[in-house]
């Protein structure tokens, strides 16, 4: 009775909890974002959707993996070559293909970015900064040094191509060390050149200025392959030596003794007339030319006899100075426009004496006695004019 009862009840219960049953599976439950923002559906996504004769309890969800992954090490695709002749007609990529990615507007249009160049070592220049004019400090040579140039001449007695220095024997003595660089000149025989044309042994004149950075003394301008001039000398007669062909001159202008030779090819002359090495003699007076080739004096190429010990020579001209205290006349020779100092005892020439006098026009035979020129007559030819007087 008590199973009657309920049974309807029971009935309806079953009913309602299959009609629910049936709904919660037809319809599942989508999971909410916790923000409570509407659902956005993910692009490529497929919603899963049961067999039409799948049961409820036979239903598995499907998962796909999202499109916009790719793949971690995708196959290259197959290439194709056509044999020659025959047209290829390009075709498309696989719908599931990645397209590749193209550059933005932006960066195609952007022009590539210019190289600089920066000084990281300001100690280069003096501000810091390049100069506007064009010269590079680091790698521009420096401008020559200031002050003023001196010309030297000598001979190359050894060359430095590495350290770019010479070192050069200074004709009159002395060697010196002089430095060169690209900021140098360099000439033979009045066409510029380059260093490797300098040799041991040349000739050189060079234009020196001291470099104080360097602490060297710098050459300007060199010049090479100069042909010498003949080199002369005055002088006096110190000895000769017959046997081994040998004469001591002592300069007239330094009064250094000079040794040079002499042999067959060698000129003597006295005045006018030709001479030999016997006529030379100690005491005389002479003048020596030298070879071009011999810059020592080593040879003598031609001796002119100017005045020999005991030999007398007429002067004609004005009386220049005139010392009456020490017996000392000197007179302007209208012969060689030469000045000769000649000295006379004013008591042996009494009636000339007192006419004497700067200006005055004379004619004089003086005796060469080695070491000077002794008065053996004065004659007056004409007195000096009246403003020469006062």
């Amino acid at each position: 009775m008590k199973l009657m009862k309920r049974s309807p009840v029971f009935i309806s219960l079953l009913v309602l909890l299959s009609v629910a049953l049936v709904h919660g599976q037809s319809n599942p439950a989508t999971p909410k974002p916790g923000s409570g923002l509407p659902e956005t559906p993910v692009p490529g996504t497929q919603t899963s959707t049961p067999a039409p004769n799948a049961s409820p309890g036979n239903a598995a969800p499907v998962t796909q993996p999202p499109a916009s992954t790719p793949a971690l090490n995708p196959a290259p695709a197959p290439t194709y070559t056509a044999p020659s002749g025959s047209k290829v007609t390009p075709q498309a990529p696989p719908s599931g293909a990645a397209k590749p990615v193209e550059p933005s507007a932006a960066t195609a249009t952007s022009e590539p970015e210019q190289p600089k160049t920066e000084i990281l070592d300001s100690s280069a220049t003096s501000s810091g900064t390049l100069a506007t004019d064009g010269h590079d400090p680091v790698l521009d040579p420096p401008p020559l040094p200031g002050g003023m140039t001196t010309l030297v001449g000598g001979t190359v007695t050894g060359v430095d191509h590495i350290r770019n220095r010479m070192t050069v024997a200074v004709f009159g003595g002395g060697r010196w060390k002089v430095g060169f660089d690209e900021r140098t000149h360099i000439f033979r025989n009045g066409a510029e050149t380059t260093q490797l044309a300098i040799k041991k042994g040349e000739r050189v004149y060079v234009d020196t200025m001291l470099d104080k950075k360097n602490h060297e003394i710098f050459a300007r301008n060199i010049r090479l392959g100069i042909a010498a001039p003949p080199a002369d000398a005055d002088g006096q007669i110190v000895d000769v030596d017959l046997k081994h062909q040998r004469v001591t001159l002592r300069d007239q202008i330094d009064s250094v003794p000079v040794h040079f030779s002499v042999d067959n090819s060698t000129r003597f002359t006295h005045g006018s007339n030709a001479a030999s090495i016997s006529d030379v003699k100690p005491g005389a007076l002479v003048h020596v030319k030298f070879s071009p080739e011999s810059p020592n004096r080593g040879l003598a190429r031609e001796i002119s006899i100017i005045a020999a010990p005991g030999s007398q020579f007429t002067y004609v001209g004005k009386i220049t100075h005139l010392d009456l205290r020490r017996g000392v006349m000197a007179i302007q020779n209208v012969v060689d426009d030469r000045n000769y100092e000649v000295n006379f005892n004013p008591a042996q020439f009494p009636d000339v004496k007192d006419q004497l006098g700067v200006g005055t026009e004379v004619r004089v035979v003086a005796k060469f006695e080695g070491t000077r020129y002794s008065a053996q007559s004065i004659n007056v030819t004409k007195a000096p004019e009246t403003s020469e007087k006062e």
